[in-house]
């Protein structure tokens, strides 16, 4: 027996780092390179969409609702809008652009072609689509909206529409352009087409392609009615706003018809400044204006008199006054006013916060224009402009939805986040991702080191959740979205 100590202490945890644990990779100018990889697309953040389509049944309401007589050989119906509609989603808005995603594994995965046709093929399919097609679209985004609305969870039975035109000038010999109200290209052809957005989700609700001139009170009418037809069934109640160029009493009948609250910016006219003049004026505590009023007036042609309220500010000294005229705000030699028809009764600094939130319609407009592609018109030809026009705001509209099913449980329209199509490419588009075959399986491996991992697994789940039962889309988050 020997007689020595025995050392029965446990053995401590190693403290550093595990020897196990990879180095960095160090890359330099020496590093080398090679083009042997297979299947890495950088266009990842298109599952989620492909995904939405297919949950949403876009293909089956292509093939139903879009009539075309010429049948397509390099690919089909349902394909050819798909791509298009995909590669304005991704970014590239010109045709002869489609040429860079020619064998995007991502993209032609998501179409089950080895490659996509030459930008000729494309240009022709546009080309052979009547005009009525741009209808069509617009019925198609109508179904795929109520879809969204049900399985998203939207319940809004009160909802904001803010309608505007924009500017789209023109180089070429397009049809239909004229020279008519161009600020920042003054002289020049260019198309003004209408558009209405619902101001609680940015949506695209409605809209068409015009030409340069300004548009008529029966065409603002009936854009109006067209955009009251296409809302969803859970849409009750409707708030309105519009600019001067919308002052009109054909668009104040269409409101009124539909029984829609509105507040419309008035165009300057003799009877008006007349009015003001003579108006009884108040101090204006709550807004930035020197004073406030309020009176009935009946414009000339109207059928009844409105609520009219007004604005006035001390006019600007001589040097500043030679700055542009703003839409709505109009001078006297006293005043500068801006002045409001309105059907609603809140006070009269309500009703301009409310109408100053319009603002937000013309970043919906430029986000459509600078990102989706919408004032990229392919061709000379009329109507494969507005086929154009309507598919590039489909485009613009995947990014709203997808941002529905994104949202947070407990979100409410007043905490509803949009995120622009341009950013929404940087977090959730710009994916890189590997796609493999394995066993007859194709699936797609993310980078473990995503940022937005919670966020994409939680889009993900939702939207393979969705699903049709008894003619109906079962909502797949349990928190609704409301007011």
């Amino acid at each position: 027996m020997k007689n020595r100590k025995q050392n029965s202490e446990k053995t401590r945890a190693q403290q550093g780092l595990d020897a196990t644990d990879s180095e960095p990779y160090k890359i330099g100018a020496h590093t080398p390179y090679d083009f042997h990889g297979r299947n890495l697309t950088a266009y990842g953040g298109l599952l989620p969409i492909a995904t939405m389509l297919e949950k949403l049944g876009f293909q089956q309401l292509v093939e139903q609702m879009i009539t075309v007589k010429r049948l397509t050989r390099s690919m089909s119906l349902y394909q050819f809008v798909l791509s298009i509609v995909l590669a304005m989603y991704v970014g590239f808005s010109r045709l002869y652009q489609f040429r860079f995603l020619e064998r995007e594994p991502m993209l032609v995965g998501i179409l089950k072609v080895l490659r996509l046709p030459p930008q000729c093929t494309f240009w022709r399919f546009l080309a052979g689509l009547h005009g009525s097609v741009a209808g069509q679209l617009l019925k198609i985004q109508q179904t795929l909206r109520q879809r969204v609305w049900d399985a998203a969870h939207v319940e809004l039975p009160c909802i904001t529409l803010d309608t505007d035109t924009t500017v789209h000038t023109l180089f070429g010999q397009q049809i239909g352009g004229r020279k008519s109200y161009n600020p920042k290209n003054k002289g020049k052809k260019s198309y003004q087409p209408i558009l209405s957005f619902v101001a609680e989700t940015r949506e695209y609700i409605g809209g068409e392609l015009r030409n340069g001139d300004r548009p008529t009170g029966s065409q603002i009418a009936r854009h109006l009615e067209n955009v009251f037809a296409t809302l969803p069934r859970q849409v009750t109640a409707i708030q309105a706003r519009a600019d001067s160029g919308f002052y009109c009493g054909e668009a104040v009948e269409a409101y009124e018809k539909r029984g829609v609250q509105f507040i419309v910016s008035a165009r300057k006219t003799a009877r008006l400044v007349d009015q003001l003049k003579a108006a009884d004026w108040k101090c204006s505590p709550r807004t930035d204006a020197a004073g406030q009023c309020e009176f009935s007036y009946q414009p000339e042609g109207w059928s009844q008199a409105y609520r009219f309220l007004a604005l006035r500010y001390q006019k600007k000294p001589p040097r500043e006054a030679r700055e542009p005229e703003q839409y709505q705000l109009f001078d006297t030699p006293e005043y500068s006013y801006r002045v409001f028809v309105t059907n609603m009764k809140e006070a009269i600094d309500l009703l301009v916060w409310f109408y100053n939130q319009r603002a937000g319609a013309e970043n919906l407009i430029k986000e459509a224009n600078n990102d989706a592609g919408l004032a990229a018109h392919p061709s000379a030809r009329w109507a494969m402009n507005c086929v154009h026009f309507q598919l590039a705001m489909l485009a613009y509209n995947l990014n709203c939805w997808l941002l529905l099913f994104s949202r947070e449980e407990q979100a409410t329209t007043e905490t509803l986040q949009h995120t622009t199509l341009a950013t929404s490419r940087l977090r959730f588009l710009f994916v890189a991702a590997k796609i493999w075959r394995h066993a007859g399986r194709v699936g797609v491996s993310y980078s473990d080191h995503y940022a937005e991992k919670g966020s994409w697994q939680r889009l993900m789940d939702r939207l393979r959740s969705v699903a049709e039962r008894n003619h109906a889309f079962s909502p797949v988050i349990v928190g609704a979205l409301r007011l």
